[in-house]
């Protein structure tokens, strides 16, 4: 009789003791995001009926959405009428963005790889280009185009912080933090996409529509407004349309989710002359572990 198929390597993994270790009892301040109680709900829609021009009928609100482009919105206090990036975002806690065990990780991916895109605009901030992407779920994805083949070498003599960021060390991150079981970077995926329809056809960003050409090639090419790489000397090009990025989940806006930010220990100096502590100091990493917020949660 033929033996029935082993479960793969991976799963074996995630079986392992270490991997299933007793989580601490979730406190009601350990979430990020939680839905409002029903009287705190009664108190906003108070303040809300006592506003001038506030929105009474709700089937004309999904109409002008539904125009959009948007999904009616059906949502309610049950989790399973919200999509998947609401769901993962209320399953974010002090100690995880995500249990590797719920089934809601699966549908983000292939959320963030096959759903429809509606918009997309420049990021700001940082030092290279990437793109905000919205979906007609009212979801929201960052994206980081493919600026090089995925077996080019940097030069030696280049400077880090003048390096191509690669899209695939995204993708590369977040997979490696999962085995290791941290659960700390948010997911990503590779996706194609179509420049012309996904991005040039449907941006509102007029900054960004400007930077779109044709190359001699015929291929659709566009460079942004960044502090690098963003000229036509290094333009993000498809062939000719198409192009491979990566998508990764938002956390939630900081105005529904407020939170702390901690710079860290492991930056560069981003010095052509310093060095990063970590960098010359042996014992750098014990003193790590001493310091709050690093002495304490996984590691």
């Amino acid at each position: 009789m033929k033996k029935e198929k082993d479960h793969s390597k991976l799963d074996e993994l995630f079986n392992h003791p270490l991997y299933n270790l007793p989580c601490p009892e979730l406190q009601e301040d350990d979430w990020l995001l939680r839905l409002k109680t029903d009287a705190e709900a009664e108190d906003t829609q108070s303040e809300d009926e006592d506003k001038e021009n506030s929105i009474t009928n709700d089937s004309e609100w999904q109409s002008a959405s539904e125009e959009d482009g948007y999904d009616k919105v059906t949502w309610t206090r049950d989790k399973e009428t919200h999509p998947p990036w609401l769901q993962f975002q209320l399953g974010i806690s002090r100690w995880e963005l995500y249990d590797r065990k719920d089934p809601i990780l699966a549908q983000l991916t292939h959320y963030l790889a096959t759903n429809r895109i509606l918009g997309a605009v420049q990021k700001t901030g940082g030092t290279q280009l990437k793109l905000l992407l919205s979906f007609p779920n009212y979801g929201q994805a960052l994206l980081k185009p493919m600026r090089q083949s995925r077996d080019a070498e940097t030069d030696v003599n280049l400077f880090y912080f003048s390096d191509f960021e690669r899209h695939n060390a995204e993708i590369a991150a977040f997979h490696l933090d999962r085995l290791l079981g941290f659960n700390r970077i948010p997911p990503v995926v590779g996706r194609l996409i179509n420049i012309t329809t996904d991005i040039r056809d449907i941006t509102t960003d007029r900054k960004l529509s400007r930077t779109f050409f044709t190359s001699t090639a015929g291929n659709v090419c566009f460079y942004g407004q960044c502090e690098y790489y963003c000229s036509t000397e290094n333009p993000v090009c498809g062939r000719p349309h198409v192009l491979e990025v990566s998508l990764a989940a938002l956390l939630p806006d900081l105005t529904l989710a407020p939170r702390r930010s901690w710079r860290s220990p492991w930056r560069r100096s981003y010095s052509r002359t310093k060095l990063a502590q970590w960098e010359k100091d042996p014992a750098y990493c014990d003193t790590v572990k001493q310091t709050p917020p690093y002495n304490s949660g996984t590691r």
